[in-house]
């Protein structure tokens, strides 16, 4: 899909509400799926972060970002993820932790940043996180020349890994996304689960799956949305 293209849908993205819990269920893991139903949230208290799918031009084309975790002691150690993070302090909402958690993990400039939409918080019990996530883009048509020093030699955006944070920068063609299969599986073993079947987006040579994949499903429907009109 070209840029150009994407920003013809921007403001029909704004005028749409976010799909709901329902489409980013569908990428659950049945166990998950019955943790889910069983939560409370008030009993819980979790911790707060938020996280970005970011779209951005190169080669003319619409593409996002997602993140390799560096291996932790942390319950999502190696994952796939949006840039993102929890919340601190001095953050004014949600948005701007999404917004300033972009930056600081992959270098991407507050002013190249602008938010479209909010998706449905999802709850994540391994970690007790109740994750906002945005939808969000490059305002331009181009990239600006201007600004060299987040360009790399080819005038794409060049990201900049927090190195603590994140071991390497995936970056995905839109297109190949939403036309990826939905009722992909693969089964995985962390931490906290053993060889549990869970649904899967395969995005440039990598497993997506969990919160990050029930994230992208509801993004991916809302984006069907203006596909199918």
């Amino acid at each position: 899909m070209s840029y150009e293209q994407f920003l013809q849908w921007v403001p029909k993205l704004k005028n749409l509400e976010a799909p709901g819990a329902e489409s980013q269920l569908k990428m659950a893991a049945l166990e998950r799926l019955e943790e889910l139903q069983s939560v409370s949230l008030e009993k819980n208290t979790p911790k707060k972060a938020a996280v970005m799918m970011y779209i951005y031009p190169k080669n003319n084309e619409a593409h996002f970002v997602l993140i390799e975790r560096q291996k932790s002691k942390g319950k999502h150690s190696g994952q796939i993820a949006f840039p993102g993070g929890k919340t601190e302090p001095d953050d004014n909402g949600f948005e701007d932790t999404a917004l300033r958690e972009t930056f600081e993990e992959v270098g991407v400039p507050y002013e190249f940043q602008e938010i479209i939409i909010e998706g449905t918080p999802l709850y994540i019990p391994p970690s007790n996180y109740l994750v906002y996530n945005y939808l969000a883009y490059y305002p331009h048509k181009q990239l600006n020349f201007n600004r060299k020093k987040e360009l790399d030699t080819n005038n794409f955006l060049s990201f900049t890994p927090q190195i603590e944070e994140v071991k390497s920068i995936i970056e995905v063609p839109l297109s190949e996304f939403l036309e990826t299969s939905d009722s992909d599986r693969v089964v995985l073993s962390t931490s906290y689960m053993t060889e549990v079947s869970v649904p899967c987006y395969r995005l440039q040579g990598n497993i997506v799956w969990g919160a990050t994949a029930m994230m992208l499903s509801e993004y991916k429907v809302l984006m069907r949305q203006i596909v199918n009109k």
